[in-house]
């Protein structure tokens, strides 16, 4: 299955947060906070502005990008989770 997202919003792949911290101590699932990394898989066409034109979205396919903790909508494809979020929700990329 394939999802397109429709105008400025963006569909990211979060990145797995790590098992062990720095100094080797195993972290549980119920102590992890979700990370607020994550890798964009999909973006939509853009935005529409009050002039009736398209703006494309800064964030293209494969950027590593920062969002808010509780950025998105959680969604799951195909037993694969993601976040759906607009463009505005992403706080940066990373280089």
């Amino acid at each position: 299955m394939q999802v397109r997202p429709l105008h400025d919003r963006v569909l990211v792949k979060r990145f797995v947060e790590e098992e062990k911290s720095k100094g080797g101590i195993i972290i549980p699932d119920t102590a992890k906070e979700k990370p607020i990394e994550g890798e964009v898989i999909a973006v939509g066409t853009g935005r529409v502005g009050d002039d009736g034109k398209i703006r494309s979205l800064d964030v293209k396919k494969g950027d590593r990008i920062l969002f808010g903790k509780y950025a998105g909508t959680e969604i799951k494809i195909e037993g694969d989770d993601f976040l759906m979020m607009r463009e505005e929700d992403i706080l940066g990329i990373i280089q």
